[in-house]
């Protein structure tokens, strides 16, 4: 499923400053870099073409890599080196330090190498490429022992960089048993060359920052390993300064092997965001959903006469979608995309997650000032103007709009969740809250009268089209209907046999009978094979549930993460790491924990507490 030269998509390491990010190779080559910004114009980028992208790599003398970890729950990569004559561990970080309950970027990736045992001879290149090649690469004499790159870039370390004949920058040096050595590109941070010393401390806080992060997670149960770092994971794409959360830190890998579907997901989908809300309160992280919540508020704000689904990091509009000519694409797979036209689409199903998003929060939290719980009103009003025109849906695709089912369950999300909130927050005499009730029944007629298949007792893509669609899965998820429900089982039933793959796996659609405006395949979707897992449990199906949640986490490799999609033959397919995917993953968890407790099932559900309702009960229980 991958080009011969080419690491796998999933071999890959993930690291994040909480504000750019870093893909790290099986060989110990960084060959993604986007900093400061996770939508910056990429500095290294050989993930993409091998011969032009440029990396940062790194060689140990008759030694290679033979393990590698993450350290404890934190995104600082350790990589065990072994030879004849050595033993070395490199860690490799992009710098953290405490902001309060969160995190902040410092502005320094670091490779701190100590040689446990033996001699090792290290030699290391750093081929930077600015901006997808279009930017050149010069690096001049910087301070003592130092090199800069443009007016933002340093690097340095002990011992100092060098610029070799090919004009790259470049270390040599040898370590004996004990002795360490620091190679550092500061990208707007410490600002002045950096030594051992200063590398070695930069790397302890960046450890001690994420454990304390970390150790704030509350979740115990069902799949906890893969829950937190899940967790670590999701607080790793979230931007701290602005408080978005990106779809994925990287573009254009694909979603299959020398195909176009190679998108830019380096920005904000609302379709994320109750998950996200849900997620992070529900594991204790009330800090980062607040940020992020104060991020949807500020980007969907008023006057709304259309909520458009995606937002860069600033919320506004992200650039407009453009090919980058000469780039060869991961395992050839063109065109590579930078910038999404997708914000120009109208999906329904946005206006639902938003105002689910914002119930939950108040809920739990209750903090949202007037102005922000008013923005529902607007939404509201949104949703009853246009639930009944066709859109482009969750899927986004690019072949003309129509009547998607999902979009319409999600418009009953919305004025559901509306209606909640009104009432939650005893303004029924100020909003028209029997017109929101009137209309929310009337959503919900609609799709039980057109969003089934007669023939087949279930729900289907879209009205007037008979075949199945992974986004039928939230149906219950969202408390649309019981998840016992035999129209609801039917149709879980339905997606497993006609989308379902090996270990698990779920497509989310059939590209040719969709019609979805490229119709080349793809891989099975990880959002859709984690949902089936979360809707199976609503069903009272929890010992097929518990089968294929094991059977999903035991893909996500020796670090635990996952992509967008996978291959049957277990490849990681699409941007990586994928937010929605962690999402699900946790979802799924939850649900599993909770399976023998039909309240806390309905609670997430419906969201109508932000709270975990095992814990109440379990404390409850205690008084």
């Amino acid at each position: 499923m991958q080009h011969a030269s080419a690491p796998g998509i999933g071999e890959h390491a993930f690291l994040s400053d909480c504000g750019g990010s870093a893909l790290v190779g099986p060989h110990g080559e960084i060959d993604w870099l986007c900093v400061p910004r996770f939508d910056a114009p990429p500095l290294m980028w050989s993930i993409l073409d091998a011969e032009r992208g440029g990396a940062w790599t790194l060689e140990v003398a008759d030694a290679a890599p033979v393990r590698r970890s993450y350290a404890g729950d934190s995104l600082v990569l350790e990589t065990v080196w072994e030879g004849e004559r050595c033993r070395l561990l490199c860690r490799d970080l992009l710098a953290v330090r405490p902001a309060g309950e969160g995190l902040e970027p410092v502005g320094a990736l670091v490779r701190f190498l100590t040689c446990l045992d033996g001699d090792a001879s290290v030699r290391s290149a750093v081929r930077a490429r600015p901006d997808l090649g279009r930017a050149p690469a010069r690096w001049e004499p910087e301070g003592e022992g130092g090199l800069r790159l443009g007016p933002d870039t340093i690097l340095s370390g002990g011992p100092a960089p060098h610029v070799n004949a090919d004009g790259d920058a470049e270390y040599r040096f040898d370590l004996g048993s004990g002795e360490s050595a620091a190679m550092v590109l500061d990208h707007g941070g410490v600002r002045e060359p950096c030594g051992t010393d200063t590398a070695r401390r930069l790397a302890e806080t960046t450890v001690e920052s994420w454990r304390s992060w970390a150790a704030r997670t509350t979740y115990e149960g069902e799949g906890a390993e893969n829950v937190r770092r899940s967790a670590v994971v999701l607080r790793g794409l979230l931007h701290e300064e602005s408080g978005g959360l990106v779809a994925a830190p990287t573009t254009s890998l694909p979603e299959w092997p020398g195909g176009p579907r190679n998108w830019d997901y380096r920005y904000v989908w609302h379709r994320d965001a109750p998950l996200v809300v849900l997620s992070f309160l529900r594991l204790g992280h009330t800090h980062e959903a607040r940020i992020y919540l104060r991020y949807l508020l500020s980007a969907t704000g008023p006057p709304i006469t259309r909520l458009a689904p995606v937002h860069d990091l600033d919320g506004r509009t992200p650039p407009e979608e453009t090919e980058v000519e000469g780039v060869h694409g991961y395992a050839g797979s063109r065109p590579v995309r930078v910038g999404n036209d997708a914000a120009e689409q109208h999906q329904l199903d946005v206006y639902g997650h938003v105002l689910d998003a914002v119930l939950s929060y108040q809920q739990a939290v209750g903090d949202l000032p007037e102005q922000k719980v008013r923005l529902a009103d607007e939404v509201v009003e949104a949703i009853r103007s246009s639930w009944r025109e066709p859109d482009e849906g969750i899927w986004e695709v690019r072949s003309g709009r129509r009547h998607w089912t999902i979009s319409k369950v999600y418009a009953w999300v919305g004025l559901d969740r509306a209606v909640q909130l009104a009432e939650l927050l005893g303004r029924q005499d100020e909003v028209p809250l029997q017109e929101w009730t009137a209309d929310r029944d009337a959503v919900h007629t609609d799709v039980l009268e057109h969003g089934l298949d007669p023939a087949t007792g279930t729900f289907t893509q879209a009205y007037g089209a008979p075949r199945t669609d992974g986004s039928l899965l939230k149906v219950p998820l969202l408390g649309f209907l019981d998840g016992r429900d035999p129209r609801v089982v039917r149709t879980l039933d339905r997606i497993a046999d006609e989308l379902g793959g090996p270990g698990a796996l779920v497509h989310r659609y059939d590209p040719e009978g969709t019609d979805d405006g490229l119709r080349t395949p793809e891989g099975a979707f990880l959002l859709c094979s984690f949902g089936l897992v979360s809707a199976l449990v609503l069903a009272g199906r929890a010992d097929e549930a518990h089968e294929r949640f094991a059977r999903l986490c035991s893909r996500g490799g020796d670090l635990g993460l996952f992509a967008e999609e996978m291959s049957d033959d277990g490849a990681m397919l699409g941007n990586f790491p994928q937010a929605f995917t962690h999402l699900a993953l946790i979802e799924a968890a939850v649900n599993l924990r909770d399976a023998g407790d039909t309240d806390a099932l309905h609670a997430w559900a419906r969201h109508r507490d932000g709270r975990s309702a095992h814990t109440e009960n379990r404390e409850s229980r205690g008084r």
